[in-house]
């Protein structure tokens, strides 16, 4: 972890611990943008309001107005994301400090109408063209780098998730069937991702590649000499270097590979839910948003240079059977009732087509006054729900079957209730 120096602020150490109480079960991840947040604000502080010393003298206007107008005036200018990120950190520490110091009006500081509203972008899928001479330029330099760069396109993993592959990451499913084993990465879970044999051989020459450097290479795939965040420099560096060198001039980063890995997989006839689950995603509106640009591309657009999945060479020959769907993904699959009447029909509630369930049929219970509530029967609970109520009551015979609702031999209902 990167250590900072220290600001002698005197509301340091008061941040510091309201950090270490919000982040104690927290990743490293979220430590250091809880330590960013507060170091930017007490920069702040410091340079436009110098007497401020104390959290009692701390206002929402000049001070934290003023610091959110210095964030949106950075140059370059910081994405929304990053805006958000920063808002919502610093709203939670002051949050902690008045629960702590308890004062009040540190929480009225910040309100939601500060955070930015993120913008709906579409994911950034490679060309046909850029990804042929993309892939083609790192097949020639046959480099460790590149090798794991043809790795990440082949199987949309993110750039943190292929540093921290294991040298033992290629699992056997079956017969000629192999998966990655993908570790614990962004939400915190694994996940087997199904691979074919050119997959195969990019792990062998990794392998193969790791063993000849000079220093030992240690658990991990890539061998890790210095930190995490070097080598994904590296490795973004060398992306950027082989796009240059394949004569691409638009700005690409590595992660516009796993858009087109998704967006492939869509066209291919992949269920929405296979490709959630070879992505990673925790809920399926993350996926749907790859689903938006693959409908607007039209179906005939395929790259020659790259692998497609098609119906004479499915994906399910060398991957688990339920990635494939039946049919190719259409939009009205998504649609939860298709307009499958007549325009001069008004359509019918989908209740009223339903067959009506015939009704539960009941058992008898046993007439033994020592049987015990657990030996009764449990009433199916359907859609004919309420069932009679019934309960126990302990009378002179010992313990009884009651009824709430009884009926007379003629069919009307009686208002006592008689011990079965």
């Amino acid at each position: 972890m990167r250590h900072h120096r220290p600001l002698h602020h005197p509301l340091e150490p008061c941040f510091e611990r309201a950090t270490a109480s919000l982040t104690a079960s927290l990743g490293d991840g979220s430590v250091r943008g809880y330590q960013a947040t507060f170091r930017s604000f007490l920069r702040y502080l410091d340079a436009r309001h110098p007497k401020i010393r104390r959290l009692q003298q701390v206002r929402r206007d000049p001070h934290v107005l003023g610091w959110l107008a210095e964030l949106r005036s950075h140059l370059p200018p910081l994405a929304k994301s990053t805006l958000a990120c920063r808002v919502v950190y610093l709203h939670r520490l002051l949050e902690e400090l008045a629960w702590s110091k308890q004062i009040p009006t540190l929480t009225h500081l910040l309100s939601r109408d500060d955070v930015p509203r993120r913008d709906q972008i579409l994911p950034r899928a490679l060309l046909p063209e850029q990804d042929q001479l993309l892939q083609q330029e790192l097949r020639r330099r046959d480099d460790l780098l590149s090798n794991l760069l043809l790795l990440q396109r082949h199987t949309g993993m993110r750039i943190g998730e292929c540093i921290d592959l294991a040298v033992d990451c290629l699992r056997p499913l079956g017969p000629d069937q192999w998966a990655i084993h993908v570790p614990v990465g962004k939400l915190n879970k694994d996940r087997l991702v199904p691979v074919d044999s050119v997959v195969c051989h990019i792990v062998e020459r990794l392998q193969s590649l790791r063993s000849q450097t000079d220093q030992p290479p240690g658990e991990f795939l890539l061998p890790r000499h210095r930190s995490r965040q070097t080598l994904i420099r590296r490795v973004r560096a060398a992306f950027r270097t082989a796009a240059a060198a394949a004569g691409i001039t638009a700005r690409l980063v590595p992660h516009q590979a796993r858009h087109t890995y998704a967006s492939e997989m869509l066209r291919a006839g992949v269920s929405l839910i296979g490709v959630m689950k070879l992505l990673g995603h925790s809920r399926p509106e993350m996926t749907m948003q790859y689903l938006k640009i693959t409908l607007q591309e039209p179906t005939t657009r395929v790259s020659k240079g790259t692998r497609q999945f098609s119906a004479s060479c499915p994906l399910s020959t060398r991957s688990p059977s339920f990635l494939i769907s039946c049919r190719p993904a259409q939009p009205a699959r998504f649609l939860r009732y298709r307009g499958a009447y007549p325009r001069d029909v008004p359509p019918r509630s989908p209740q009223r087509l339903r067959t009506p369930p015939s009704h539960p049929h009941w058992q008898p219970h046993r007439q033994n006054h020592r049987s015990t509530p657990s030996s009764q029967p449990t009433p199916k609970i359907s859609r004919d729900w309420p069932v009679k109520r019934r309960y126990w009551k302990v009378g002179a015979a010992g313990l009884v079957w009651r009824s709430t609702r009884r009926r007379s031999a003629k069919g009307g209902r009686i208002a006592t209730d008689n011990s079965s």
